[in-house]
């Protein structure tokens, strides 16, 4: 609605999960780190853990984009699937072709496709998203999954990705074999608020939104409302994109942040 007004051809504020906007804080840099060393190193089972809002996402699918093509993928976002039907989509998605879906034969057909690219040096990496809604069940077949190694070295990099209920649900008993299994972990932090400034800059520069001036003092406003989550930045600062609009002015000052925060929290 306010594109034609700011002569934007893209809103800089959209919360989808765009790579182009993504944004290197210093936590989401670590965390790439951190999770690049656990694939490389092949330690097996990683957990990214961040609340909600926070980039998780993004920082999968950025991840995905700076693995060397030699290393074989096996991305699962969606995994509303009972426990069977998520062996399948991971060993569908590595693009094996099953004839029989029995689980034990999915699990050979994965095994066998994972020695062949060991052999030739490479590496495998299942990332699993909003891993939260994995089940006992679900998590226990990742276990299994964990297990397929050589004497020297784990054969597939399992990329747990979830918010804080993730790790209370590790933390049950009954599953404590898989929650042993994680050699890496990583909870991504919101931003800081030296960075807030940073964000909203960089977002307004990729689509080229010279025109548009927010006081100072906005900043500080921005980030006491969103604690540094970007999801709830971009919500106010697009509200606020509206608000302007909608009054015809290209300023955004305390009066418009203040009625943009107090509309959408």
């Amino acid at each position: 609605m306010y594109l034609d007004f700011f002569n934007l051809k893209t809103s800089p504020f959209n919360i989808t999960c765009d790579p182009e906007f993504f944004f290197e804080s210093s936590s989401h840099r670590e965390a790439l780190g951190v999770l690049s060393y656990g694939i490389q190193e092949k330690k097996g089972v990683i957990l990214l853990t961040g609340e909600v809002g926070t980039g998780k996402t993004m920082v999968s699918k950025i991840l995905l984009s700076r693995l060397d093509r030699s290393v074989k993928v096996s991305a699962v976002f969606n995994n509303y699937f009972n426990e069977g039907e998520l062996l399948r989509a991971i060993v569908e998605d590595f693009g094996l072709r099953i004839w029989r879906k029995s689980r034990l034969e999915l699990v050979k057909r994965l095994n066998n496709f994972l020695i062949e690219i060991s052999l030739r040096g490479g590496n495998a990496v299942l990332i699993i998203d909003e891993a939260q809604n994995l089940t006992a069940l679900q998590l226990e077949q990742v276990r299994l999954l964990s297990n397929l190694e050589t004497s020297k070295e784990k054969l597939l990099q399992i990329v747990l990705v979830g918010q804080p209920e993730l790790v209370e649900k590790l933390n049950k008993h009954k599953l404590r074999q898989i929650r042993q299994r994680i050699f890496v972990k990583y909870h991504i932090r919101p931003l800081e608020e030296s960075e807030v400034k940073d964000y909203i800059e960089f977002r307004l520069k990729k689509v080229s939104a010279f025109n548009i001036d927010i006081l100072p003092e906005c900043y500080k406003m921005i980030y006491e409302f969103s604690g540094g989550i970007p999801r709830l930045i971009n919500l106010v600062c697009d509200r606020a994109m509206l608000y302007a609009f909608l009054r015809e002015r290209s300023i955004f000052d305390e009066e418009v942040l203040r009625n943009c925060i107090e509309e959408v929290r």
